[in-house]
């Protein structure tokens, strides 16, 4: 668990900065700066729509009585991404796209569900009966 928070707290910054060093030396930095804004907006309107549309299949399951569970998952995920595009840096942004487009969300959600499904159905759960 340290060695993950590390990663997101240090390594992870720390990449974004040398790579927007890098890429402000290629382009120059008025151009590295609106790309990081335009990545931003493109995000934040992908995550908008795909928000909007996701609320909307909930509401459909749960007027035919149905649980959303699918929609539930998607709508952590694309709350997920919408988190990550806040934080400025093009491997965030990336990440946050890929999370937002459904293709690449899809498959993000199976790896995630068999993650739950052997944290869930792979441990044994004892109970103490009190008398």
């Amino acid at each position: 668990m340290l060695l993950k928070l590390f990663l997101a707290f240090t390594l992870i910054p720390a990449v974004e900065i040398f790579l927007l060093i890098r890429l402000g030396g290629s382009i120059g930095s008025i151009n590295t700066f609106l790309l990081v804004i335009f990545t931003g907006f493109a995000g934040a309107y992908l995550a908008r729509m795909q928000g909007a549309k996701t609320m909307f299949q909930i509401h459909e399951s749960m007027q035919k009585g149905l649980m959303p569970k699918e929609e539930l998952i998607d709508a952590v995920i694309i709350f997920v991404a919408g988190i990550v595009l806040l934080t400025p840096g093009f491997i965030t942004d990336i990440s946050g796209i890929l999370l937002l487009f459904p293709p690449t969300r899809f498959h993000f959600k199976q790896w995630l569900r068999q993650k739950l499904d052997k944290n869930v159905y792979g441990q044994t759960v004892y109970y103490n009966h009190i008398d």
